[in-house]
């Protein structure tokens, strides 16, 4: 496993390598000067020419990417035109809040798709079967920004009972800052009232973006839950008399599940990159929302700093979706 581990690692490495090369090209080749597009068209050619010189602008590319690399490995991504602060503060105090929403997506995701699926394959061909498989044409096919404006009008106006707005209800303080994230600071702090609410504000804005995704991976399950059924090893389990309650869970779910966790991961990362409109719709203070201010305003500073989080928010969840399979699979790690 960690000869395993250490491959994907070192693969990784290149990933992160060719994602910067891109970044910086596309932010590079765009038509206009990347000051002016910054500055505004009023600004006057002085400043226009000293900021390209603060950018080295006026160096060759592969010299202005050693110091966009030199700067990005220490940690300074630049100032962003659109908030006239480092982008780093920006990043800090934006990304927890994205990352929060996604994970709470991540794991209704999970827990539903699992719950669907198992409960398709059991009923395979009866009406909960069918009522399933409805619900997932639908679920898949509607956009999750559709599902956001919905979950509004019905909650917002007609079932009041869970809050369409904000992080937090009014007159609540924020938790002491750890990690940026409301649920996890509240739980830290041991206030469970806190975190209750803040789940709360957040069960909403995370349902609509993890919907399409749960039926997705619920019906992905279910195919392949049937078509292991088919195995030898599941007939020789059968064979021998054992429950199906415990063929089902022991011997049928893991090998299953494989497609489901690789299909989950790659959910989850776009997820971080796909939130700019549930965002918006929600009110939600998040990097993706950021994102998408910072290419209405031409930030490029911004632009690139998010386009990196969520180049290595792929990365690292493609490894930790290898390392989960190589867990369930042995062939995986063993080179078969």
């Amino acid at each position: 496993m960690l000869r395993f581990l250490g491959k994907r690692l070192l693969y990784s490495i290149f990933v992160v390598l060719g994602v910067s090369i891109l970044i910086f090209v596309i932010a590079r080749v765009i038509p206009g000067n990347p000051a002016r597009l910054a500055l505004g068209e009023r600004a006057s050619l002085e400043a226009v020419e000293a900021l390209s010189e603060q950018m080295h602008l006026n160096e060759p590319l592969y010299v202005q990417y050693y110091y966009w690399v030199s700067d990005l490995i220490k940690g300074s991504l630049g100032t962003s035109f659109s908030t006239q602060r480092p982008v780093v503060t920006d990043i800090k105090e934006f990304f927890p809040v994205t990352l929060e929403l996604v994970i709470v997506a991540g794991i209704l995701q999970i827990i539903f798709a699992f719950i669907l699926g198992l409960m398709s394959a059991n009923y395979k061909d009866k009406w909960i079967d069918s009522s399933i498989r409805v619900m997932s044409y639908i679920g898949i096919s509607v956009p999750a920004f559709v599902w956001a404006v919905l979950f509004i009008l019905f909650f917002g106006h007609i079932w009041t009972v869970l809050p369409v707005i904000n992080r937090l209800s009014g007159g609540m303080a924020p938790p002491a800052r750890v990690t940026g994230m409301y649920i996890f600071d509240y739980l830290i702090a041991g206030n469970f009232a806190g975190a209750l609410d803040a789940f709360a504000h957040i069960f909403l804005p995370s349902l609509a973006l993890a919907i399409g995704h749960i039926f997705q991976e619920a019906r992905i399950l279910r195919s392949s839950i049937v078509d292991n059924m088919g195995k030898e090893f599941i007939a020789v389990s059968t064979g021998y008399g054992i429950p199906s309650n415990r063929i089902m869970y022991k011997y049928l779910l893991k090998p299953s599940a494989i497609s489901v966790v690789t299909i989950a991961g790659l959910d989850f990362a776009s997820t971080m990159g796909n939130a700019f409109l549930v965002e918006t719709i929600f009110n939600w203070p998040g990097l993706s929302r950021y994102g998408l201010v910072a290419m209405l305003n031409n930030d490029l500073n911004s632009i690139s700093a998010v386009v990196i989080i969520i180049g290595l928010t792929f990365t690292i969840i493609n490894i930790i979706v290898d390392v989960v399979i190589a867990a369930l699979d042995p062939r995986v790690r063993l080179g078969d």
